[in-house]
C-alpha cells in the first residue's frame, strides 16, 4: 500500500487550513510516516481522510483525531459556520453544552465563538451538563439552534455535535442535508472568523429544569433505597439532586464510575445496555439491599433500570421500562385526548396499553428526532434503545433524567403497596398477553458488508415469514409469522447489523406456563434470525 499523490495533497491542505496547532501536528507526524513508506501510516490516512462525518440518527460522530473523518476543532468549526449560514438570520438564540469527553470543552467553545462571530446571540452552557438540559434551554427560551457536543454512550475514543432547532427536536431531513451542503461552501477553518462575546451561563440558569423534573413524581411514597450510576458521565450528581429535589433522599451513587472521566476505565463499552456494564451498579444494589437500580449513560439522556430478580438483580430490558413508565403516565396523565409513542423496532406492548387508556398510538422510525414529532398530544415516547420522553412539553427528546424521577416514583408506589416493578410486568402480561423481546447486533468492521447484507435479505427473503420493506425510503425489513415479528436494520450510531425480535404469548394457562413457552419460541428464533443475518 504506497500514499498517492491525491491522499497526500488532501492532507496538505488540511493541514494548511487546519486552526488547532495540536492536530495540525498530529497530522503531520502521520503523513511524514506515510511519505516514509509506512503502510500502516497510510492506512490510517486513509481512514482519516475519508470523510467528512455526516448528520447521522445522533447528529455527528468519529473518533477524536485529525483528519476530515474526525472530531476536531477543524470539523467544529466548519460545522458550526454551515449551520450559521444555514439559519441564515444572525439575531436568534443559540445554546451551546457539552459532556466530559476528550475535547468536548475545546470543541464547545469553538462553536460558541464561531456562532457568536455570525452576529448570534451565544449562551454556554456552565461546564459539562447532561443533554437534556440543552434540549430544554432550546425549548424553554424559543432558540433558534442548540448545539451539545457529546458522544452519548459510544467508545471512550469517539465525541460527536448533536444538533437540535428551534422546539427543542434533533434535526431531521431535509435540514441536515441542506446543512451538510451549507458545510461543503464553507472556506478554510482558520478562516472562519471566532469572537469571544458570548455568555457563560450560571448554574442558577439551569434550575428551573431541576424544579420542573421534580415536580414530575404524582404519587405520594418517597421511602425508597435507590443504588445509582452515571457510568463515568455528568448525570451523577445532578441525577442524585433531581431525585433530593422530587423527595428520593435514600440515593447511593457507585463511586468508582461517580465522578466524570473521559476515559471510561471500569466499561468495556459506557452504555447500559452493553453485557457488564451495569455490573458495578448491580453489586452496589445487592449490597446496599436497594429497592431499585438506576445507570444513566454519560451524557444521561437515557436511563436503565435494575430490580431483583429473586436471589439475584438483572436490568430491565428498554421495552420493559418503556412500557412501565408510558402505563404509569397514562393512568395519571391529565390529557383529555393523549398520543403515546414507540418506535418501529420496541415492543407492540404499548400499543395494548394505550387502547386499553383509550389514547392515541404512533410508531414511527428509530431515532427521537422522530418519535418528539409523532403528533400533536404527546404525553410519553420511548425507545427500545433505552430512551424514555416523560415530559413531552418540557423536554421534546429523550431524558434519563426525568424518566428516573418517575421510575423513583412508580417503584415508591408500588413497594408502598407490597409490589415491585416485576409484577406490575406480570399485570400487563395478565391484561394484554406476554411479550417478550430480544436481539441480535452484529459489529462490522467493513461496513459494505452491512449493504451487502440487506440485499442479500431482501432478494433472498426467508420463507418463514412474511417480508416487507417496512416504509419507504428506509433501510428496514419486517418478518412477521403468528406471534411472531423481526425487524432487521442497519445501526444509526454503530457499525452494527441490528434485529429487533418480539414474540406475544397469550397468557392462557399461568404465567409460568407462558414464560417457559414464550422463551422457548424466542431462542428458537434468535437462532435462526442469527442464522439469516450472518
Amino acid at each position: 500500500m504506497s500514499l498517492t499523490p491525491a491522499l497526500r495533497d488532501a492532507t496538505f491542505r488540511w493541514i494548511a487550513d487546519d486552526p488547532s496547532d495540536a492536530t495540525r501536528t498530529e497530522l503531520q507526524t502521520v503523513l511524514a510516516r506515510a511519505m516514509g513508506g509506512d503502510p500502516a501510516a497510510v492506512e490510517d490516512l486513509q481512514d482519516r481522510m475519508a470523510g467528512p462525518l455526516t448528520f447521522g440518527t445522533a447528529g455527528l460522530r468519529g473518533p477524536v483525531r485529525a483528519g476530515t473523518n474526525g472530531m476536531n476543532v477543524a470539523t467544529v468549526v466548519r460545522t458550526t459556520a454551515g449551520l450559521a449560514a444555514w439559519l441564515g438570520s444572525s439575531s436568534g438564540l443559540v445554546f451551546v453544552g457539552r459532556d466530559a469527553r476528550h475535547g468536548s470543552e475545546e470543541f464547545a467553545v469553538a462553536a460558541a465563538e464561531v456562532m457568536a462571530a455570525a452576529g448570534f446571540e451565544v449562551r454556554l452552557l456552565p461546564g459539562p451538563l447532561p443533554t437534556p438540559v440543552l434540549a430544554y434551554l432550546v425549548r424553554a427560551h424559543g432558540a433558534v439552534a442548540g448545539i451539545q457536543i457529546t458522544a452519548s454512550h459510544n467508545p471512550p475514543a469517539d465525541n460527536g455535535y448533536k444538533l437540535y432547532l428551534s422546539g427543542g427536536s434533533q434535526i431531521v431531513p431535509p435540514s441536515d442535508g441542506e446543512i451538510e451542503k451549507a458545510i461543503e461552501g464553507v472556506p478554510a477553518a482558520v478562516s472562519v472568523p471566532r469572537n469571544v462575546t458570548y455568555t457563560t451561563l450560571s448554574d442558577a440558569d439551569v434550575d428551573a429544569y431541576l424544579e420542573r423534573v421534580a415536580s414530575l413524581p404524582r404519587g405520594n411514597s418517597r421511602s425508597l433505597k435507590i443504588a445509582l450510576t452515571p457510568m463515568h458521565g455528568v448525570g451523577g450528581a445532578f441525577a442524585v439532586e433531581a431525585l433530593r429535589r422530587a423527595g428520593f433522599t435514600d440515593v447511593h451513587v457507585v463511586r468508582s464510575q461517580a465522578v466524570p472521566d473521559p476515559d471510561f476505565p471500569t466499561v468495556v463499552f459506557p452504555n447500559p445496555e452493553e453485557p457488564g456494564a451495569s455490573d458495578e451498579l448491580l453489586s452496589l444494589a445487592a449490597s446496599v439491599n436497594a429497592d431499585l437500580a438506576i445507570a444513566l449513560d454519560p451524557d444521561a439522556d437515557r436511563c436503565a433500570l435494575g430490580v431483583r430478580d429473586g436471589e439475584t438483580w438483572r436490568m430491565l430490558r428498554g421495552d420493559e421500562t418503556g412500557v412501565l413508565l408510558g402505563s404509569l403516565v397514562l393512568s395519571t396523565t391529565e390529557s383529555a385526548d393523549p398520543l403515546v409513542a414507540t418506535t418501529i423496532v420496541s415492543s407492540s406492548l404499548l400499543k395494548s396499553i394505550a387502547a386499553a387508556h383509550g389514547a392515541r398510538y404512533v410508531e414511527t422510525l428509530t431515532g427521537f428526532k422522530w418519535l418528539a414529532r409523532a403528533g400533536e398530544g404527546l404525553v410519553f415516547a420511548y425507545e427500545e434503545a433505552l430512551g424514555n420522553c416523560v415530559d413531552p412539553e418540557f423536554v421534546a427528546d429523550k431524558d434519563g433524567i426525568s424518566a428516573a424521577v418517575v421510575a423513583a416514583d412508580l417503584a415508591a408506589g408500588l413497594k408502598a403497596s407490597g409490589r415491585t416493578l416485576l409484577d406490575a410486568l406480570d399485570q400487563l402480561a395478565l391484561d394484554h398477553g406476554l411479550h417478550l423481546t430480544d436481539q441480535v447486533s452484529l459489529r462490522y468492521t467493513d461496513l459494505s458488508l452491512i449493504g451487502a447484507t440487506m440485499a442479500r435479505l431482501r432478494a433472498e427473503p426467508p420463507a418463514e415469514f412474511a417480508s416487507e420493506d417496512l416504509l419507504p425510503g428506509a433501510d428496514v425489513l419486517r418478518w412477521t409469522a403468528e406471534g411472531v415479528r423481526v425487524i432487521v436494520r442497519p445501526s444509526g450510531t454503530e457499525p452494527k447489523l441490528k434485529a429487533y425480535l418480539e414474540v406475544v404469548e397469550p397468557v392462557t394457562d399461568g404465567l409460568e406456563s407462558a414464560r417457559a413457552s414464550g422463551r422457548a419460541r424466542l431462542a428458537e428464533l434468535r437462532e435462526r434470525v442469527t442464522e439469516l443475518v450472518s
